[in-house]
Formats: C-alpha cells, structure tokens, sequence
C-alpha cells in the first residue's frame, strides 16, 4: 500500500427527518447566542422559519447570498454581522449561502452552522472561494470550516428535481476527484466510492419519486460523504475548469460540474487507471467517463457548455487560466489539449 498521512477534521453532524428541531441545541454547543441567519434571496422565507425556530437567539436574517460569492455581496454581509453583533452564523441553503457564511468566518472566525438545502456538500469543507472583477479564487482555512451541520432530508422535499439532479452530480465530482488526488489516503477512497454509488443509486430515485423521504436521505448521505472527501484532499482539474468556468462567465455551479466531469475524467484515465476503476464499479459500468455522462442524459441533466450560456468565443480564455495557476493533477495540464476538451463539453460530445 502507498504510504499516507491522513487527518481527520471535526465537524459535529446530525442528521434525519426533523433534525432541524436540533438547532437550537447545535447553537447551545457551540455557546452561539446571536446567530445571523443567511440564505439567497429565493429562499428567505425558509430563513424566516429558522429565525422563528431560534427566537430571540436570532440576530437578523440576511437573504443576500448570491452564486460565486462575488466580493460586493461578501463585504456588505460582514457589514451586517457586526452591526447586529452576531456571534455565529446559520447558512441555510447551498453552495452560494455557505459560501457567504464562509466569507463572513474567513475574517471574523465566527463559528457556522449549516443547514444544507441541496447536495453541494460545501458544509463539510474549509474550502472558500471569492470572485473579484470576474476572476473566482479559492483558498483552504480551518475558521471557514462549519463547526455543526444540521442534515434534515425533508428540506430536500421541496429542492426542484432538475437542481435535484444537477446538485447530485456536483457532488459526485467532489468524490471522484478524491479517488486521484495527489494527497488521497485509503479512508477517503472507500468514502468517495461509496458516496459515488449512493448518489448514483438515489438520484434516479429522486426523478422518479422526489417526495421519497428514503430515496432524499440516501442521496443526502452520499453528498455528505463527497463533501468530507473534497473537505479532506486537493482539487484537480476537473474543480480548476469549474471554479474557471463559473468565476469568468457567471455559470450556474452545479451544473458546470455535471457538464464537465465526464471530461475531465477522461482527460485523466491513463494518469489513474485505479481511480477510474473504482468510479465505475460505483456506477455498475465499465467505462467510467462514458458511463457518468450516460448517468447525466439519464437523469435529463444538460451535458454541453452550450446548453448552460457558455459562449464560445470564451473558450481560449479558460484554457489559457486553467494551466497559469493548475491544481494538483496525476495528468499535467497541457493547453492544446484542455482546449479539445473544453470544445468537446461545450458541443456536448462524447468524452475522449
């Protein structure tokens, strides 16, 4: 076996129907007694039910988490924090809303606890990221970790089965990138397999029943293990493209992730023949880069960059930020080629 080090971080989770009635007992443990509550704007009556829930150990609700967390929103909702004297923060949403939580405890070291809304899996990770003049930058720091995350499947009840479907993929990526990261270890390869085959086992549960409270939870579970992986090992290309793609053109995260992992995976199968082995017994295949984008077209998930409001005279460009400032990759990053492959997930090709 190759030599690892691994380290485990502390994150207290609980998790079932109605574990949100546990928060304010999360808040106890923490010794929080003014929470600023955050969520996007879509979803401040959710945020409302929160504040409601923590009576007077609410300090305010902020509805102003928006995708990519663009430095503007970042700024203005430190701003709140403090005014209100809040000495913790609930994020109540997605990748968006813990991201801005994030952005809040990057500089203050407020202590967050998260309510996850989608399968992002943002919570389980100390991993920020900020867009300034249309440029996402990301960066790893303990304080951002979330100190409790609340995981209640019922509040997946009402997430729409495209977003569903788009945010189930995402966290697949994180698990997959797991299985060939340069700082991987043994514990986090069984969790990104299984969460791999969980998530592919749930998510066409979810499409065809989406009130299945059974078929919600198993899904929430593999995307709580694709977060404690992506929250444990380093990125690769396929978050570099993503976090490139989103940042410079203001595409919607989730489903960059779907649309490009399928690439990626196939621009790195000859670098990590064991990690492509694994994603595809995850997913009952034998190919595993066909067999995610099969899964996506399955589940009526968009598969080209075109699809999504990529233009396509933007392409170059991210070719050329991708290989300034590469992630970790077993495959070096070569220009010429991620540019072929951009043009491949842009037209929606098969991945080669």
């Amino acid at each position: 076996m190759k030599a690892f080090v691994y380290q485990s971080q502390a994150s207290r989770v609980s998790f079932g129907p109605g574990a949100l009635a546990l928060l304010a007992g999360e808040l106890d443990v923490l010794g929080v007694t003014k929470a600023l509550v955050l969520t996007t704007p879509e979803q401040v009556a959710l945020g409302q039910r929160v504040a409601d829930l923590l009576g007077a150990r609410c300090a305010g609700v902020f509805g102003g988490a928006v995708m990519h967390v663009p430095i503007e929103a970042a700024v203005e909702a430190r701003a709140v924090a403090t005014r209100l004297g809040a000495d913790g923060c609930v994020a109540v949403g997605g990748g968006s809303t813990l991201g801005l939580a994030k952005a809040i405890a990057l500089t203050s070291s407020l202590p967050i606890v998260a309510v996850p809304t989608t399968y992002a899996g943002s919570e389980m990770t100390p991993i920020y990221g900020l867009t300034d003049a249309g440029v996402k930058k990301t960066g790893r720091d303990l304080r951002v970790l979330p100190r409790s995350v609340v995981y209640d499947p019922e509040l997946m009840l009402t997430l729409p089965v495209a977003m569903s479907i788009t945010s189930g993929m995402n966290a697949i990526a994180h698990a997959a990138e797991g299985l060939y990261a340069h700082d991987g270890n043994p514990i986090m390869a069984l969790m990104a397999e299984e969460a791999i085959r969980a998530l592919a086992d749930a998510l066409p549960r979810v499409q065809q029943a989406p009130h299945d409270i059974d078929a919600r939870s198993d899904a929430l579970y593999g995307a709580w293990l694709a977060g404690s992986v992506l929250g444990n090992v380093a990125m690769g290309l396929h978050h570099k493209l993503c976090h490139t793609l989103g940042g410079s053109f203001n595409l919607p995260h989730a489903e960059v992730h779907t649309v490009v992992l399928p690439h990626a995976l196939a621009y790195n199968a000859a670098a990590a023949p064991q990690a492509m082995q694994r994603i595809a017994r995850a997913l009952g295949a034998d190919d595993a880069p066909r067999a995610m984008q099969a899964l996506a077209r399955r589940l009526g998930a968009p598969v080209s960059l075109r699809a999504i409001g990529m233009p396509e005279a933007g392409l170059d460009r991210v070719a050329e930020l991708a290989v300034q400032t590469p992630y970790p990759n077993p495959r070096p990053l070569e220009q010429e080629a991620l540019r072929a492959l951009l043009q491949r997930a842009f037209d929606g090709a098969e991945p080669a």
